[in-house]
């Protein structure tokens, strides 16, 4: 695209989705675009971008929620944020449809458009799935398991060993890659933490177990790094069930392709993800899993020919993989290609916008570092690896500064050295899904009889029934009145009759 000429509009530039490439291809064109350059818009259902490496540390209650995300509008200062939906992209008229809250859908003209939109959990139709287990793809998510788990062992430490003791302790992830590792041995470190404060329960009360269908886990990491981390689960009593399959999750009843069956209350699903499906609703071209194709410009691609005016990165595109080490020649959906993918996105549109050259994506992997539970980690760089408290520090070190904003970095560094001072919070918020509860219950209402008159009813109820109660002396006085008022009527008819004689 050629440069702007003096007095034309500028440029329109929607960006679909806050995320991690969303999020710096717009900060990053704020710093470098001049004024009128370019006019920017995101559009995320969130007014804020999660850091999802920190899910399963929010889950464990080591990093507070609130830390973990970043706000879009603070830190976005030129950008015009609207917090919605694109429900449908029309890119050969350059189109957008966006859904708000409280106003009907409308179009947005663009000039060029970054989709951005991520990926959402990938599930398949397995029974009972859907209505009994929870992802770990967003902040909400990661609460969510925090306050199951909290909210389970208050429960289960006023009941007696049985059935429903056992499942509200038990805890299932389904999904062997980093995400469900860092989630399983997460949750594994704070169930022992929190044992402490539940004298009733004991070690052996509590069940862990990791559903994986293949033969390992965390293909990132070598072979070798994989067992390493197997042993140290299995010494804190995590029981991983390799080559399994979930067959059936109705109504919590775990049931495995290898026959075993257990109930469990908190079934947290990490099996993979797939693309937003929001962009099935755009005329933008697909692969077969759903994601954008794109050319290593991270320019959208359709077949061998660009697509002017649309680009896109992250989770949602499939982004050749330049350095070789991608899977199936693609990059793998992670924030370390997510994050760079946005800086040259921005690069690459002010190229497009100044006539510039534009550059390709090629990023070598930096290697894989998991946090397994306070003091426990791993890293590794090809046939390099770290376990146990050194990768745990490296695995905090490298997110922690990871992690957008500076004062983002400081909340969670912070935090952690609060932690380690004061230990962590074990404070569930589970409350806050139904806020007006108690004001409902007691809340007085237009109408309402007043709380005394119930008892009031009896004694009004004698009164009434007094009348009824005469009635009878009254009915006896009746016939003496009638014969005194019979009397003289008598005397009067002799004394009319009295003149005949």
């Amino acid at each position: 695209m050629p440069n702007n000429s003096a007095g034309a509009a500028a440029p329109k530039i929607l960006i679909v989705g806050g995320g991690y490439a969303g999020f710096y291809t717009a900060k990053k064109l704020e710093k470098s675009l001049r004024a009128g350059e370019a006019e920017v818009t995101l559009v995320d259902p969130l007014p804020y971008m999660t850091y999802q490496p920190f899910l399963p540390e929010v889950a464990a209650g080591s990093i507070e929620e609130r830390h973990a995300v970043v706000s879009l509008r603070r830190h976005l200062k030129t950008t015009k944020v609207i917090t919605g939906k694109v429900t449908s992209v029309n890119h050969a008229k350059k189109t957008a449809t966006i859904s708000v809250e409280g106003a009907p859908s409308y179009e947005m003209k663009y000039d060029q458009i970054v989709v951005t939109a991520g990926a959402v959990s990938r599930t398949f139709p397995i029974p009972g799935v859907a209505d009994q287990a929870i992802g770990m793809k967003n902040i909400e998510e990661a609460v969510e398991v925090r306050n199951r788990v909290l909210g389970n062992f208050d429960k289960a430490a006023n009941l007696p060993a049985g059935p429903e003791r056992d499942r509200l302790l038990t805890f299932v992830v389904v999904g062997g890659g980093f995400a469900g590792i860092e989630t399983f041995a997460e949750l594994r470190s704070l169930a022992t933490y929190l044992l402490r404060y539940y004298p009733g329960l004991k070690a052996s009360d509590v069940r862990f177990h990791l559903i994986e269908a293949m033969g390992r886990i965390m293909p990132e990491v070598s072979l070798e790094t994989s067992k390493w981390v197997l042993a140290n689960l299995d010494q804190r009593n995590a029981k991983v069930h390799l080559d399994t399959q979930l067959k059936s999750a109705v109504d919590g009843v775990i049931e495995l392709s290898t026959g075993e069956k257990f109930a469990s209350d908190c079934i947290v699903w990490t099996a993979g993800v797939m693309a937003n499906p929001v962009v099935r609703a755009t005329d933008l071209p697909l692969d077969d899993r759903g994601r954008i194709t794109a050319h290593a410009s991270l320019r959208v691609i359709s077949g061998d020919k660009i697509v002017e005016g649309a680009w896109t990165a992250g989770d949602v595109s499939a982004v050749p993989d330049l350095s070789g080490g991608g899977v199936g020649g693609f990059c793998v959906p992670n924030a370390q290609h997510a994050v760079r993918q946005g800086k040259l996105l921005a690069k690459n549109i002010l190229a497009s916008i100044r006539g510039g050259e534009i550059q390709n994506y090629f990023h070598k992997n930096m290697g894989a570092v998991a946090g397994l539970g306070v003091g426990v980690g791993v890293y590794q760089w090809r046939n390099f690896a770290v376990k146990g408290f050194l990768a745990w520090l490296m695995h905090r070190g490298y997110h922690g500064l990871a992690i957008p904003m500076w004062e983002r970095k400081l909340r969670v560094f912070t935090g952690w050295a609060w932690n380690w001072i004061v230990r962590r919070d074990i404070v569930s918020t589970s409350a806050v899904k139904h806020p007006r509860l108690s004001f409902e219950t007691y809340a007085s209402r237009p109408g309402a009889a007043p709380a005394a008159a119930p008892a009031a009813k009896p004694a009004a109820a004698k009164k009434a029934a007094a009348p009824k109660a005469a009635k009878p002396a009254a009915e006896k006085k009746a016939p003496a009145a009638k014969k005194a008022a019979a009397k003289p009527a008598a005397k009067d008819l002799s004394k009319k009759a009295a003149p005949k004689k």
